[in-house]
This record gives C-alpha cells, structure tokens and sequence, in this order.
C-alpha cells in the first residue's frame, strides 16, 4: 500500500504540555531547551483512507518539535535543518509524499529547500486550503444572506501565496475588495496584477484593523505569531474565515462578539474509514485542507512537488479542487475555534447582528 506523511509541529508550549504531561512542572524555557534537543520522531499512523474510486493509502504523522514561535525565532539554519529531519524520517518510513504542516510550509523559503534535501515530493497544501477557504466563505455568507458581489471584502495577509491567490480568485466576483498587509509596496504591485488582468480596481490598506471594521466578509491569512483580529475590530454580521495556523482572530471573539461568523478556513471530510490515531481537535474523519491535499495527491499518485514556495497558481486551486472532489473529498460544514457550528447556531449570531445593527441605526437617528 502506498504512503504519505504529513509534518505537525507544536503552535505552543501548551500544547506540549497537554500532550506530555511530565513537562507542566517546567518552566516554559526549560521546554523550548528541551524541544530544541528532542528529535523528530512519529506521532501516529493514519489508516483508512479510501477513494471514493476504490483506492486505499495509509501514512503517518510526523513531529517537528519546535513551536511556531521558535521557528520564526531561532537561525533559519537551524529551524530548516529540524524539518528536514522530520521529512527524511518520514522518507524512511516509506512516504512517497510528504506535507508540510502550519509553520514548516512557512519559514525561509516556503519549502524550496526543504524539497531539494528530500527524495519524496513535497506540498505545502496551501493550494486546497485556498480551495476550501473559498468554499467555506461562501458558504458562511449565504447562510448570513450577505450578497458576495455587494459585500466589503478584506483580505488580511494578502501579500502572501494564499492571500494573494484569494485576491485573484475573487476579484471577478466582488466589487469592493480591499487587500491589506504591512508592505505597501507589495500590495500596490497585487492590485496592478488584478487590475491588467481583468479591469478589477481594488483598494488597498496597510492599516489591517482599520480595514476590517468596514467589512462584511474577511479572509485572514497571516503569518502572525500573535491574534491581530481583536472583539472591537469586528462589525455587527462580519464573517471571518481564518485560514491562518496559529490562528489571527483572538478566542475573545468567540466569546465576547455573538454578533460575527468566525469559521476555520480549508476544514475537510476524508474519504474512506479514516483513523488518525491521534486528537488535533477536530472531529473523527475531518483534517484541515493542507493535510487533505498530501492525501489526494498520493491517492492520485501524482507525486511531484505540487505547492512549494510563494507563489500559487489558480491552475493549481482548479486543479486540486477538482482531484479533491475526484476522489470524494469535501468541505466538512462550518467550524468555528476547533468546534462545528450547527445551523441553529448561525442562525442565532445573524439575529444577534440584526438587533445590534438596529441599536446603532437608532443611536445614529437619535443623535442627529
């Protein structure tokens, strides 16, 4: 049977103390040591997937035991060296694919380098998280009745590869899309792009919190160690489809903004009786996009380099969307801060909206 593998890292140190329980009693620092000593070593095997054309794989998880804070932190020597490990580990093991994992598709130069110490392909996955992202959003703004061609879109993090290709994907289809980021000069030169390309003129902001406050639909997808996207940030009714691992929006939106649609971008249903033999937080059969893309490339034995580096293609979002659905994945409804969201519960938060939108209308007329 054919294999692949996929690379995890822990986001924080929390999460290796969740998961070995010896390590509490130390100090943060002290773990960081640890973790920077500790090898990459295999966390489970992955059973049970299974094409919807018959097809049947296996693989496994691997760690690279660094947090994301390390990674953007330590010598980029260093952080590239530790990955590598963990993908020759799972070149041992019989992989013929490996993909890349939150920040290991991220560091230096997006897996270029990583790719060229390796024998096996190598994917980032980051073409079907634009995919399903893309889904996801639409989805969430057809059940929150807000109209994609009329709505305020942002696009926060759009200077990197799946920010810039959302920008390229969407711009047909929305009149008022903004792409915001730090660095004017790369904004500037996207917007150029989409402009030559089909006529679409769009905005752009270095100011990401004041960008947001305006929008109806925001897809965010930075780098950040740290959550950008604050309670205050948001409007009544805004949907915010964050694709970014570590996470932009704060947990404190989910809990203080009843009033705004925050899902988990590039969430998916794997074919077949899958068993992951190991708990990040979703449900059983479910996998984030990236994951899922490692797997429909090795069901398709399409093994080659296929998202590596800054730049993706709408080509390769076809594409991918379309061996995805080929060999039955699909979106897995809507998630919101590692849970699903029922339909009741949207529900809910568009009425709260509603309410908090009249109260301002009324503050609004009662003021002038």
């Amino acid at each position: 049977m054919e294999k692949f593998a996929f690379i995890l890292h822990p986001l924080e140190v929390r999460d290796v103390q969740r998961k070995f329980k010896f390590v509490e009693k130390f100090p943060d620092r002290f773990t960081e040591k640890l973790l920077q000593l500790a090898p990459a070593f295999k966390l489970s095997d992955i059973t049970g997937v299974r094409s919807k054309q018959g097809k049947e794989i296996e693989g496994s998880f691997v760690l690279c035991p660094l947090t994301s804070k390390q990674m953007l932190d330590l010598p980029l020597d260093f952080v590239l060296k530790k990955i590598i490990q963990a993908g020759k580990l799972a070149q041992k093991q019989g992989a013929k694919i490996v993909g890349l994992g939150a920040f290991t598709s991220v560091v230096g130069d997006a897996g270029i380098t990583i790719a060229k110490n390796l024998d096996i392909a190598v994917t980032s996955g980051n073409s079907y998280t634009v995919a399903t992202a893309l889904l996801g959003t639409k989805k969430a703004a057809e059940l929150m009745e807000i109209d994609l061609a009329k709505a305020q879109v942002v696009i926060v993090g759009a200077t990197g590869s799946i920010g810039r290709t959302c920008a390229h994907i969407l711009a047909p289809d929305v009149r008022y899309l903004t792409l915001a980021a730090r660095d004017e000069k790369k904004l500037t030169k996207i917007a150029n792009e989409l402009l030559q390309e089909n006529g679409t003129a769009v905005n752009i902001s270095t100011n990401l919190q004041r960008a947001v406050r305006k929008a109806d639909i925001i897809i965010t997808v930075t780098g950040s160690a740290e959550t950008i996207i604050e309670p205050q940030d948001l409007k009544p009714g805004a949907v915010v489809c964050d694709v970014a691992r570590p996470r932009d929006v704060s947990r404190r939106v989910a809990q203080e903004r009843k009033d705004v649609l925050v899902i988990e971008g590039g969430v998916v249903e794997v074919p077949g009786d899958v068993d992951f033999n190991f708990n990040f937080g979703f449900p059983p059969k479910t996998s984030y996009a990236c994951m899922a893309e490692t797997m429909i490339l090795s069901l398709e034995g399409k093994y080659e380099n296929f998202t590596l580096g800054r730049e993706i293609t709408v080509q390769q979002v076809e594409e991918i969307a379309r061996l995805g659905a080929k060999h039955g994945f699909k979106l897995a409804g809507l998630r919101s801060f590692e849970r699903a969201l029922s339909l009741e519960e949207v529900q809910a938060i568009k009425e709260n909206a509603r309410g908090n939108l009249d109260k301002e209308k009324a503050l609004v007329y009662n003021y002038r």
